[in-house]
């Protein structure tokens, strides 16, 4: 069985999301015959590639105060820590994420995509450095266990793995799909959300078990979202 994963490394609710779907898969009977794959999908294409710090974007985007602009983000610190998740509130910044994805494609080609996903997410919530600073991507590319040389050359070429990045989101898009993080197992059952484990956990024993067409779980009260209008921020 595949499941496969739409994400972007600038939502924080797909960090926890993908926590909460291996805690799920962890506890499956049939883990061992599902094949997990990640796909594309930028929150904001248009962002500018220079790194912005969290906190007044959230302020601009959803016209409140800095002060609930930082209770908002402890609000998603509160979700990733209760994870086992590190997260780093103060300081954190944002920018344009196509780069990390087409890094991804490579990585996978060589599998080492979850390798460096994990990385990436590290590096965007859990590390005070910014995950955007320069040349920071082939340092994580190599620590995933690719070749720097390669990974500075896909880097490079701004075409390389471009086509790739814009299947994953045209798939997405045909699916439905409006935000992040969003689960397809087996082209036959969509989760949106980071839902809870058990949610995740009846998902997996359905596509294992039924043969239907993709039927969107819980999708009208999507937890924990990230769309083109801004991530959900926790009620506190």
């Amino acid at each position: 069985m595949r499941v496969e994963i739409w994400s972007d490394i600038n939502c924080p609710w797909c960090y926890i999301g993908k926590a909460r779907f291996e805690r799920a898969l962890e506890r499956f009977p049939h883990r061992g015959d599902v094949e997990v794959v990640h796909r594309s999908f930028e929150l904001d294409p248009r962002a500018p590639h220079q790194a912005r710090p969290v906190v007044p974007l959230l302020a601009a985007k959803y016209g409140m105060g800095l002060e609930q602009a930082e209770a908002a983000e402890q609000g998603i610190a509160d979700n990733a820590q209760a994870e086992g998740l590190a997260y780093v509130r103060a300081g954190r910044d944002a920018a344009n994420s196509f780069d990390m994805h087409r890094m991804l494609h490579f990585a996978a080609e060589h599998g080492r995509q979850a390798a460096l996903l994990d990385l990436l997410y590290r590096a965007n919530f859990a590390e005070e450095a910014s995950a955007f600073a320069p040349g920071r991507l082939v340092e994580l590319a190599v620590e995933a266990g690719l070749d720097g040389a390669q990974a500075a050359r896909v880097l490079a070429d701004r075409q390389a793995y471009a086509d790739a990045v814009r299947e994953d989101e045209a798939t997405a898009s045909a699916m439905g799909a409006t935000g992040v993080p969003f689960f397809v197992f087996d082209r036959r059952l969509g989760v949106s959300g980071a839902q809870p484990a058990d949610t995740f956990t009846a998902a997996l024993e359905q596509a294992w078990e039924s043969r239907t067409v993709l039927t969107p779980v819980d999708a009208e009260n999507a937890a924990g979202a990230c769309g083109p209008d801004g991530c959900e921020l926790p009620q506190r």
